[in-house]
C-alpha cells in the first residue's frame, strides 16, 4: 500500500506514527435474527491505514458485518471497539462514536431537497459544530477532491448515480472519520459508473484511510486492498492478502467462489 503523502493523507494525527495499530477490533460477535444466526464467531481486527474488502456470496454475512461496526445492526454478543473504545449501545456516547466511522451505502442516502453543497456541510455544521464558512470551504475541498466540484450548487437529482455516490464519499469524508466502511458502494451503478467511484476510493486507500470495503469488484480488491477477508455462512472462512487469495485460496468455499466468478 502506498505510504500516505502530505498533499493527500487525511487530517488524522500522527496517521505515518501511528499506522498500523489496531483500529477496529470486532472479538467473538454473533447476530441473530430469531432462530437466524446471521454472524458465528467473528473475530477481525483492521488496523490504522489498512485496507481490508469483504468478499463472499450473497447472504454469507458481510453487510451485516459492515453495518455492527457502527451499530446500525445491534450485536447479540460480543464486543467491538474502535480505536480503543467499545461500541456504546445508545445515546450521545454513540452518537460521538458513530462520527468516527464514515459510512457509504448501495444507495446514496442524499437529502434530495438540499444542494451538493448543503449535503456535504450539514453533518461538519450540526454535529461537530464547525462555522459554515469553514464547513464550507472545506466541503469544497472534497468536492474538488472526488470531481464534483462543478456541481455543489445542484440538487442530487440533477446528477448521475455515479456523481452522487462520490458526494456520499465526500459528506463521509467531511466528518473526518477514523475509519470508512462501504456497503455495496457501486452495486446500485450502471456499469459505465462504477470505475469513477471506484477510482476515488482507490485514491483514498492510497492516502492512507482505514477501509473496510464490502464489495463484488474482484479488480478493486487486487488493486486496493491489504488484505482480503472471504465469508460464507456468516463466518469468516479465509483472510490473506490479494496475491495469495486470488492464487492460492486455502478453503473449499474459496476456490468454489473463485471458480464461479471465473466462469462467468
Amino acid at each position: 500500500m502506498t505510504t500516505p503523502d502530505a498533499g493527500s493523507a487525511p487530517k488524522t494525527s500522527n496517521i505515518d506514527v501511528r499506522r498500523g495499530e489496531p483500529l477496529v477490533v470486532m472479538e467473538d460477535v454473533q447476530k441473530h435474527y430469531g432462530d437466524f444466526q446471521a454472524l458465528k464467531d467473528i473475530n477481525l481486527t483492521v488496523n490504522r491505514g489498512e485496507v481490508v474488502v469483504v468478499i463472499g456470496p450473497s447472504g454469507s454475512g458481510k453487510s451485516t458485518l459492515c453495518r455492527t461496526i457502527n451499530r446500525l445492526e445491534t450485536i447479540t454478543s460480543g464486543r467491538i471497539s474502535i480505536d480503543g473504545r467499545e461500541l456504546p449501545k445508545e445515546g450521545k456516547a454513540l452518537a460521538a462514536l458513530r462520527a468516527d466511522v464514515g459510512m457509504v451505502f448501495q444507495s446514496f442516502n442524499l437529502f434530495a431537497h438540499l444542494s451538493i453543497l448543503d449535503n456535504v456541510t450539514l453533518g461538519p455544521i450540526k454535529v461537530k459544530g464547525m462555522k459554515k464558512a469553514d464547513a464550507e470551504r472545506e466541503a469544497r475541498t472534497l468536492l474538488e477532491r472526488v470531481g464534483v466540484a462543478q456541481q455543489a450548487a445542484k440538487l442530487p437529482a440533477q446528477l448521475s448515480g455515479g456523481q452522487q455516490q462520490r458526494v456520499a464519499i465526500a459528506r463521509a469524508l467531511a466528518m473526518q472519520p477514523k475509519v470508512m466502511l462501504f456497503d455495496e458502494p457501486t452495486s446500485a451503478l450502471d456499469p459505465e459508473m462504477i470505475n469513477e467511484v471506484l477510482d476515488v476510493m482507490v485514491g483514498l486507500a492510497q492516502s492512507g484511510m482505514t477501509m473496510i470495503v464490502v464489495t463484488h469488484e474482484m479488480g478493486f480488491a487486487r488493486k486496493a486492498a491489504d488484505r482480503v477477508v472471504f465469508m460464507a455462512d456468516g463466518q469468516i472462512v479465509e483472510e490473506a492478502t490479494p496475491e495469495e487469495f486470488f492464487t492460492d485460496p486455502k478453503s473449499d468455499r474459496a476456490k468454489d467462489f473463485l471458480s464461479k466468478l471465473l466462469t462467468h
